[in-house]
């Protein structure tokens, strides 16, 4: 199972999140709703280079998939193909949510 690491409040987390509720090949973990679930992001956003980019350019790195074998992507389109359309992007620089 695909681990999804989303915020409600993010416009790219939205779509995702509605896109793969009902998707038993995946867990949406949303940040926001407990602390134990920011917890864990941060673990993993701490602890992997997958993150390394993502940091650099000011951003969160949600959504998040993490595949059965550890590997991390943020690619929406490798798991949403067919028209998925993203939102802004989460940036800590104020130029997305």
């Amino acid at each position: 199972m695909t681990k999804v690491y989303v915020m409600s409040t993010c416009p790219d987390c939205f779509e995702v999140k509605a896109r793969l509720s009902d998707n038993p090949n995946f867990e949406i973990i949303d940040i926001g709703e407990h602390v134990r679930n920011l917890k864990a992001f941060i673990r993993l956003r701490d602890t992997s280079p997958a993150f390394d980019s993502v940091k650099a350019n000011g951003s969160i790195g949600i959504p998040c998939f993490v595949a059965e074998d550890g590997r991390i992507s943020f690619d929406t389109e490798e798991f949403i193909p067919n028209g998925y359309s993203s939102g802004a992007s989460c940036s800590l620089d104020g130029k997305g949510c």
